[in-house]
Formats: C-alpha cells, sequence, structure tokens
C-alpha cells in the first residue's frame, strides 16, 4: 500500500533527523537521571501492544524511582494511587504521583520522556504519528470497562503506534479510554500523510503549554 511505504519514509526520514539533532539533550537528560536517582537512564515498564497484537519493549526515559511499576500495583501504600490511576483510564496526574523524581516532573511537563522512542520508529515497531502503545492488561481491563469499544480496538491494532498522535493533541491524557480508542481507530481508517503531517504540527503546541501532560 502507497500510504504505508510512504509512512515508512516518513518515520525513517523524522527520527534518523529527530536522533541526531537531539542526541546533545539525550546526553544532558541521561546525565541528569542519573545525578538525581540511582538505576536506569530508560524506564523499566511493562511490554506494549503493538502493530498485530506484538508485544514490543517501549523506550522512555526514566522519570520516577526504580520499580515504580511494581511498587504501584504491590506495595499497600499506593492502594489508594492504585485505585484513583485505574479509575482515570490507568493515567496519572504529575502532581499526585509521589514515584516522579525531580527530573521526572521536567521531562514528564515537557514531554522530553518520550523522545527516545525515537528508536522505536526508527526500528520499525512504532510510528511518528499513530494510535496510543496500550498495555496488554490496559486493553483487557478496559474493554470490559467500556463494553463495545473491541471493535476500535481490532481497528487500533491494525496499525503502528504513534509518538504522536489524534488524541495526543486534542487533549492527551485527559480523554477516557473509550473516546481515545475511537478517536485512534478513526485516525487508522483515515490514512492520510497529509493528516499526519498535520497532526505533526499540531503536537508542537501541545507540547509547549503541556496539554493533558502525565
Amino acid at each position: 500500500m502507497i500510504y504505508k511505504f510512504l509512512k515508512r519514509i516518513l518515520d525513517l526520514i523524522g527520527s534518523t533527523i529527530g536522533i541526531t539533532l537531539l542526541s546533545p539533550l539525550f546526553l544532558l537528560i541521561a546525565i541528569l537521571i542519573k545525578i538525581v536517582s540511582k538505576g536506569s537512564i530508560l524506564a523499566d515498564t511493562p511490554m506494549r501492544v503493538g502493530e498485530g497484537g506484538k508485544l514490543f519493549r517501549m523506550y522512555k526515559f526514566r522519570s520516577m524511582v526504580v520499580g515504580a511499576h511494581d511498587l504501584l500495583h504491590r506495595d499497600p501504600r499506593y492502594k489508594n494511587l492504585l485505585k484513583k490511576y485505574q479509575q482515570n483510564s490507568y493515567k496519572l496526574a504529575i502532581d499526585e504521583d509521589p514515584r516522579i523524581t525531580r527530573i521526572g516532573k521536567f521531562i514528564r511537563k515537557t514531554s522530553i520522556d518520550e523522545l527516545p522512542q525515537l528508536f522505536n520508529i526508527l526500528k520499525g515497531e512504532m510510528s511518528l504519528v499513530g494510535p496510543r502503545a496500550y498495555y496488554p492488561y490496559e486493553l483487557e481491563e478496559q474493554q470490559v470497562n467500556f463494553p463495545g469499544t473491541g471493535k476500535f480496538v481490532k481497528i487500533i491494532l491494525t496499525s503502528k503506534p504513534g509518538l504522536t498522535g489524534v488524541w495526543q493533541t486534542s487533549g492527551r491524557s485527559a480523554i477516557n479510554f473509550d473516546k481515545r480508542v475511537e478517536m485512534d481507530a478513526l485516525y487508522v481508517e483515515k490514512k492520510s500523510i497529509i493528516y499526519d503531517l498535520w497532526l505533526l504540527l499540531r503536537t508542537v503546541p501541545a507540547v509547549i503549554f503541556g496539554r493533558g501532560a502525565v
């Protein structure tokens, strides 16, 4: 399909240029993460669901303490926070999450933590523009919470997840799961390079003004 071919060319060009230009920033952020807290530079998060349901490891700068995911799900101290996380479509506001480090708050609000996904794009696991990269358990549990969303999920899984997308530029994490997957599915069905470029342009003000950042 011509669209997929052109989209892949755009991804290769965009990710290569992005990695090249942003390499000094990557180095600076890596140093700051190591200064603020011990542990890996990259976040140790669960696998995500990609195109065709294939699982992959999404690269993100670590913005939380080591073992943050396990802490949320297994530490009794985070019981109420976990409940809020699940009720809020698996998202938490930056200021209410005590697991986030000092540098983590900054890179989350500016979306710098997402930039290592350029390497996922270069590898062909993700695209510059696409649906959200969902957790497997998130898709399973949320389809129970929101009956009727299964048809949208099937459409979404025919496409690669994106570094940005329609929901990120329209409120981002403030959108609930049911609306989010519907928007993602409509994007996948649209299949337009012009629309992809338009969404990339809309991403800039969304990041600058931090709309819905978590």
